[in-house]
């Protein structure tokens, strides 16, 4: 039985991981290669990739590593460009990379504005930008945007410039879906909630609660109706599908994936 992106060609960006576990581009790269996809695995830090290609590998997947500062658009072409020349087309593109900043806007510095704006969202815009003439060159592809619930709503946090960022991915997404849905190209946004990845003990822990690991998964968990918090792999189950082509009549929407905390008004 074959998978369900047999044959197809996927760049992940963010591919890596700030340690080891299911973060979201290390679940999704293992996920879509175990569904047949070749992939494409794009980072900054090759240590970051190291796990990821392990894993690859001992899921049978064909892996191509490339490190890219995917908010520098030459650094952006030469990495769309070496994926043509290795697999000789790209079917779909996941845009993983981001993260948070903490601070409102009194709080926060202009640079770590700018910093933000450039990483959760001109880095979207750059892959589109290069990506989208082969695929409208095709007359197919699918396009999996990574945003977070944070663009939708409060999630415990002053956080300006990463919300608004994630606000514009989603609607970044249903701009180019609309635009290149007529060339056979779909966009769509996956939108997790409150995951535990390894994020959390990297970063998230000494930004939200002094550090305290156990504090910061408590408060988290209370904001989840289903009680638990998911990982990289319930995102990757929801790029599988919206990257697969049983997603052919879904483009420009999103699914939210946050065991229902979205879905509560308090």
């Amino acid at each position: 039985m074959s998978g369900r992106l047999e044959g197809k060609v996927a760049i992940v960006t963010g591919a890596g991981c700030v340690g080891p576990g299911w973060g979201n581009g290390r679940a999704i790269s293992v996920r879509f290669v175990e569904e047949g996809a070749k992939l494409f695995a794009v980072d900054l830090s090759e240590e970051a990739l190291a796990e990821t290609v392990e894993r690859v590998r001992e899921a049978g997947g064909e892996i191509e590593t490339r490190l890219t500062d995917v908010t520098d658009t030459d650094a952006v072409r030469a990495m769309v460009d070496a994926c043509i020349a290795r697999f000789g087309r790209v079917d779909i593109l996941v845009n993983n990379v981001g993260g948070s900043a903490a601070g409102g806007p009194v709080e926060l510095s202009e640079d770590a504005w700018d910093s933000q704006i450039d990483r959760n969202l001109k880095s979207v815009f750059l892959t589109c930008k290069h990506v989208l003439p082969h695929m409208d060159a095709q007359g197919s592809g699918a396009i999996v945007n990574l945003a977070s619930t944070s663009g939708q709503r409060w999630t415990g946090a002053a956080q300006v410039a990463y919300a608004a960022t994630k606000a514009g991915v989603i609607q970044l997404s249903k701009v180019v879906a609309v635009q290149y849905a007529p060339k056979g190209v779909r966009v769509n946004t996956v939108v997790p909630g409150q995951l535990h990845t390894p994020m959390v003990e990297a970063r998230l822990a000494g930004q939200r609660s002094g550090g305290d690991v156990d504090a910061l998964l408590q408060s988290r968990v209370k904001r989840i109706p289903l009680g638990f918090m998911g990982d990289g792999r319930d995102t990757a189950n929801a790029a599988v599908y919206l990257a697969s082509d049983e997603a052919r009549f879904v483009t420009g929407t999103e699914i939210v994936v946050d065991g229902g905390m979205t879905a509560r008004c308090d």
